[in-house]
Order: structure tokens, then C-alpha cells, then sequence
């Protein structure tokens, strides 16, 4: 069996007030967009390329669901097809099997023990 390389990408945080969490966030020295506070999804990148994002919080439609998630780059898509086989024959949750998105990724996920959520995701 090929070894699949995956790699720690994103973190994402889901706040219940985004121009609240960007302020706090400049304050500690990251860079976002003049006009963030109006997108749906915002992304600075980290030093050493890990990139924090914020999207609004949707917990209250998942009480169980956990306010981070994981994004954690494949390689490929069969990195993303075969990391996820692994997390679910092991019996953790997959919350969204492999597809290819429409923004050009492979992408899939699945629930830790906490119910946060890792993404799983390769460049198509």
C-alpha cells in the first residue's frame, strides 16, 4: 500500500460574530481584507502556510457538532478517497463522502471524537 502524506492545511472557526473575532484576531498582528467583515467565509494565511478561517456559526443547527474544524490537505484524490476509507472503517463518522467540489477539489469529511469537523481535501 502507497503511504499517503497529509498534511495539517486550515483551521477553521465558527463565531457567532465575525467583525468581533476579525478585530480580536488583527489585534493579534493577522491580516485580513479591508471589507471581511461582510464576506461569508474568511481565510489569513498563518506563518509556516497554515491558513485560519472564519465562517459563521452554524452549531445551533447541530447542537453536537463541535465550533472548529480541521482541514487537512490529501495530496490527492485518492489521498482523500483512501484517508477517509481509513477514518470510517475505523468507525468515526463520515459526515460528507469523497466528491469532487465545485471549486476543485476533492473533498470529504468526517467528525473526530468531539464532533468537530476534518476536512479532507486535494487539489482535482
Amino acid at each position: 500500500m502507497n503511504e499517503i502524506t497529509v498534511r495539517m492545511d486550515a483551521i477553521g472557526v465558527s463565531t457567532t460574530d465575525l467583525a468581533a473575532s476579525l478585530a480580536f484576531y488583527r489585534l493579534l498582528g493577522l491580516t485580513f481584507p479591508p471589507d471581511a467583515e461582510q464576506l461569508p467565509h474568511v481565510e489569513a494565511e498563518l506563518p509556516g502556510g497554515i491558513r485560519l478561517m472564519f465562517d459563521p456559526d452554524r452549531s445551533g443547527e447541530d447542537p453536537g457538532r463541535g465550533r472548529i474544524g480541521l482541514a487537512f490537505h490529501c495530496g490527492d484524490a485518492a489521498g482523500v478517497d483512501a484517508v477517509y476509507e481509513r477514518l470510517t472503517a475505523a468507525g468515526y463518522h463520515g459526515e460528507l463522502k469523497p466528491w469532487n467540489a465545485d471549486w476543485g477539489q476533492r473533498y470529504a469529511a468526517v467528525l473526530d471524537p468531539d464532533g468537530n469537523q476534518v476536512d479532507l481535501f486535494a487539489p482535482l
